[in-house]
């Protein structure tokens, strides 16, 4: 596992051991960043269910400002504070260990501000990306024309519209599914 895209392409990351985690592909991130663009230049991210924190990490490389990292896994959370120093990045994310299950952290301190772009990678065939979408858009902490980009297994539906998120465009790689969602505030 490595980084794709950015400042630190190529840099090696630690991977998790064992299968309770699982992470993104190089293959299915470099695609991601290849729809939405490479340029995160000045960008807020969100990484909710974020695992070994690829998705962010990633977007880090590629200029995001800040990423905060969503996990309810202390094994997780550790392996992104483990791949931030790698990287030199600690000072640009925040980490915050939630079981998203349960809802959104939506009062918390580090979700304060508005996010630019978005990554939801819950654990496959569950069907948490339609109630995760839904939290996401009662938190109101997504910027008028951000992304949410949701990853399922390819079985696995995704709503067309979820409040103000709008799918505008899904991808299959392999087993995995990709939903696009832009955030569109009605006037």
């Amino acid at each position: 596992m490595r980084i794709t895209g950015g400042r630190a392409t190529g840099r090696l990351l630690i991977s998790p051991k064992g299968s309770n985690i699982r992470p993104t592909s190089d293959r299915v991130r470099s695609a991601i960043f290849n729809l939405i663009g490479q340029d995160l230049t000045g960008l807020r991210v969100l990484d909710l269910f974020a695992g070994t924190g690829s998705l962010g990490l990633d977007s880090l490389s590629r200029g995001a400002v800040w990423v905060l990292f969503v996990d309810r896994s202390p094994k997780s959370i550790h392996l992104i504070k483990r791949n931030l120093a790698l990287c030199g990045y600690e000072n640009r994310a925040g980490l915050l260990r939630w079981n998203l299950r349960k809802g959104m952290p939506r009062d918390h301190p580090m979700v304060k501000g508005c996010f630019d772009l978005a990554f939801l990678d819950p654990p496959y065939g569950q069907n948490l990306i339609p109630s995760s979408l839904t939290r996401l858009t009662a938190m109101d902490v997504l910027s008028s024309g951000s992304y949410v980009i949701a990853e399922t297994a390819k079985a696995e539906r995704a709503p067309c519209l979820v409040g103000e998120l709008r799918r505008v465009d899904t991808r299959l790689y392999g087993d995995t599914r990709i939903s696009i969602y832009r955030h569109e505030v009605k006037k």
